[in-house]
């Protein structure tokens, strides 16, 4: 059943977290070159910011698999006590904080202008790439403490 559990979790985070991370690393240029034009905001540009933002939020809900899986996953191995996991659930929530608080609301916004056929400000797009690096700075620290698994007698 562990197998099965830690397969399930390691599926739903490639699933659900990589085209987050992907979406949103893509979405401050995209937005960057996405000017509104009179008559409506109809260009192509404005079209890919909505569908990054659409990836973002869809895969930012089916992303909540993977901590459930990954607390089912430990509950079995018996780890559930241990550092890494104890400091991964932490940095995980941080992300989820992150995405939650910072990302999803910033490009709503930015899309939000675009679509009232105005400019994006400069600024605002490097904040969002900065929140957004830091969300993907910690997924990658997660994937890191899942694999190397520092302190565990789990044999990794």
């Amino acid at each position: 059943m562990t197998k099965i559990l830690l397969s399930l979790h390691v599926l739903a985070a490639i699933v659900a977290i990589g085209p987050v991370t992907v979406a949103a690393s893509m979405f401050p240029p995209a937005a960057r070159r996405a000017v509104p034009v009179a008559g409506g905001p109809a260009t192509a540009a404005v079209g890919t910011v909505a569908l990054l933002h659409r990836i973002c939020r869809v895969y930012a809900a089916v992303g909540l698999t993977v901590p459930v899986l990954g607390l089912a996953t430990g509950a079995a191995m018996g780890v559930l006590g241990s550092g890494w996991l104890v400091t991964s659930i932490a940095l995980t929530a941080a992300a989820a904080g992150v995405l939650l608080a910072f990302v999803l609301p910033r490009q709503e916004e930015l899309l939000g202008r675009l679509r009232g056929e105005q400019a994006v400000e400069h600024g605002d797009t490097v904040q969002l790439a900065m929140f957004t690096g830091i969300f993907n700075l910690l997924w990658a620290t997660v994937t890191v403490l899942m694999i190397v698994r520092p302190g565990s007698t789990t044999g990794a």
